[in-house]
């Protein structure tokens, strides 16, 4: 679900932007030993993939919904009632909010990571995903390439 509320107004960009510009800020996460149930309805809530997976408080990684699919239909031959975090990917990229968003696209393009999780000295502030990438790409190619107020490419 796109919310236009995090839009990204690349026509005043003059300089490359930090992740932050470009993150979905606050995102809901999930505790570790919550059931996959919980996570897959989180996400269906909230119009979301992906969530951050906290450990006792604890910034632990991050559950990808067709992981916490796989997870509940045994394909990956664990049982059908599992907790978060048999599907949670504990070694989430993680990035401080001041980081440049070249470097980020550039680190999640080459280790094929499908998300980063954004923080504040330690706190987690916001995710960066792959929806979020191309809401930015399709917003500058628009200011680029699109004549004021048309459809067509110039």
């Amino acid at each position: 679900m796109y919310d236009s509320r995090y839009a990204v107004d690349v026509s005043q960009l003059d300089h490359i932007p930090t992740v932050k510009v470009a993150m979905t800020p606050f995102p809901h996460a999930v505790d570790a030993d919550a059931p996959v149930s919980a996570a897959l309805a989180m996400m269906e809530e909230h119009g979301v993939h992906q969530l951050p997976v906290t450990d006792r408080g604890r910034l632990l990684g991050v559950v990808a919904r067709g992981d916490v699919l796989l997870v509940t239909s045994g394909a990956r031959g664990r049982p059908r009632v599992a907790r978060v975090r048999d599907a949670c990917a504990v070694a989430a990229y993680v990035v401080e909010d001041r980081e440049r968003l070249d470097r980020v696209l550039e680190h999640m393009a080459k280790e094929h990571r499908p998300a980063a999780l954004v923080v504040r000295r330690d706190k987690l502030v916001g995710i960066f995903t792959f929806t979020d990438a191309c809401r930015i790409l399709a917003g500058w190619l628009r200011t680029r390439f699109l004549e004021p107020g048309g459809d067509d490419a110039a």
